[in-house]
């Protein structure tokens, strides 16, 4: 990587408390980095692969296909063709960006809506699985955003994209619209594993999902799905979602029983990094949850209780944001920073980061102590108009204190960091 993760560091590291928060939430980003996740979990010796730890005899395979959906695919697709380099045969990624692989076609698909653009990418991966043999394998990468940029067959996509701008006023949890999107889908709630099926499967899961629930990871395509259309239908009756034409998962266990899941990176990846360099750093880290789900006002409440001197508060996860009004711009991390202006006290640091880099918009969070207070107190910024708006975004680029990492090709939910340190 270069020097820094974050392209406007230095203007906006300009307290000692700053950099050590800036630094610890690097780490972060350092330990999640996709192509290094692979390079450190896949190692490959002649016909041995070993992932994890777990070994693959490659001679026994006529062919090795790969497929891949979410927003580190293409980038995971290039670090793996590194690895396997001509033992590839085909392979169809779709991602944010598309990318050069010799072996493997990658897409750019769209993000966090479901589009017509995706569908092309979406046939293709499902060709590839559907025509797979017992004696082949298939290694599916899947990460964070593949819910929206895995989209077969077309009705899919159609009803993913009413699904999404209804969630944003439902205020679901990622679990519940991602039980529904596995009824919505060919491919997603195991429909993978089941369309391969007899080929042996090994899922690559790069997880955006707080706490452990990797099976709702891109709407877990790989996992056995556990839910019903009549869990579904429970989900959309009770937030007035509209009508969708659902369809059950497999439930057949024999359609599992030769799929191998890897999580490589999660949130606890990112969270352990950063507790190492709060230490590394002189400081104590206090990591609460990795799975914050709740209100972005009640987040913040159990951060800051936990609050103390010479204390670094690591927490991750996907607080929820019901968007009540349109016309706003950027997403959680950004408001959560709004919303924390008026409780930042001295000494202390609160930092919440999208790790994509993306907070549905070009920044990826912002960086709140009381010179930001100070900041909009002597301005005309009205911090609680920008609240009651959801622009967080727009008020974050006159205040000054975003932080722009651009796409990091990484996305393991959002940190939160708030560092309290009277020494600076």
């Amino acid at each position: 990587m270069n020097e820094h993760w974050i392209k406007n560091y230095d203007s906006i590291a300009n307290t000692e408390n700053r950099k050590l928060a800036l630094s610890i939430a690097e780490a972060g980003l350092d330990a999640i980095n996709t192509e290094m996740v692979i390079k450190r979990s896949i190692i490959l010796d002649g016909d041995n692969l070993s992932i994890s730890g777990t070994n693959f005899d490659l001679s026994k395979f006529s062919k090795i296909k790969v497929v891949g959906f979410g927003k580190c695919s293409c980038e995971a697709a290039i670090a793996l063709e590194n690895i396997l380099k001509e033992k590839i045969n085909e392979g169809v990624v779709v991602g944010l960006t598309k990318k050069v692989c010799p072996h493997i076609r990658t897409f750019a698909g769209t993000h966090p809506r479901p589009s017509s653009v995706n569908i092309e990418p979406g046939k293709e991966i499902y060709e590839i699985v559907r025509d797979a043999k017992e004696d082949e394998l298939v290694i599916a990468i899947v990460s964070g955003g593949g819910s929206a940029l895995l989209c077969y067959p077309e009705s899919e996509c159609d009803q993913g994209e009413r699904l999404y701008n209804t969630f944003l006023k439902a205020g679901n949890t990622i679990s519940e619209i991602n039980t529904v999107r596995k009824h919505i889908s060919m491919l997603k709630g195991g429909g993978l594993a089941q369309i391969a099926y007899p080929a042996t499967v090994v899922g690559l899961i790069f997880s955006d999902v707080p706490g452990d629930r990797y099976e709702d990871v891109a709407s877990g395509p790989t996992y056995k799905d556990n839910t019903t259309k009549e869990d579904v239908e429970k989900i959309i009756t009770h937030y007035n979602l509209g009508e969708f034409t659902l369809n059950e998962t497999p439930k057949e266990d024999k359609y599992f029983e030769k799929v191998h899941n890897f999580v490589l990176v999660s949130n606890k990846t990112a969270l352990e990094a950063m507790s190492a360099k709060t230490t590394e750093l002189g400081l104590k880290p206090k990591i609460i949850s990795s799975e914050l789900y709740d209100e972005v006002s009640q987040s913040l409440d159990f951060i800051f209780s936990n609050e103390e001197d010479g204390t670094v508060v690591l927490a991750a996860g996907e607080p929820k944001l019901i968007v009540t009004k349109s016309g706003g711009s950027g997403g959680r991390s950004m408001y959560m920073g709004l919303q924390a202006i008026h409780r930042i006290g001295e000494h202390s640091v609160f930092i919440p980061l999208a790790s994509d880099g993306m907070d549905n918009s070009d920044g990826a969070g912002a960086i709140i102590d009381t010179q930001t207070r100070e900041r909009v107190l002597g301005s005309d910024i009205n911090i609680k108009s920008y609240i009651e708006n959801f622009d967080a975004y727009n008020a974050f680029k006159k205040i000054g204190d975003m932080i722009v990492t651009g796409p990091t090709n990484a996305n393991v939910s959002d940190v939160m960091i708030l560092l309290k340190n009277q020494g600076n």
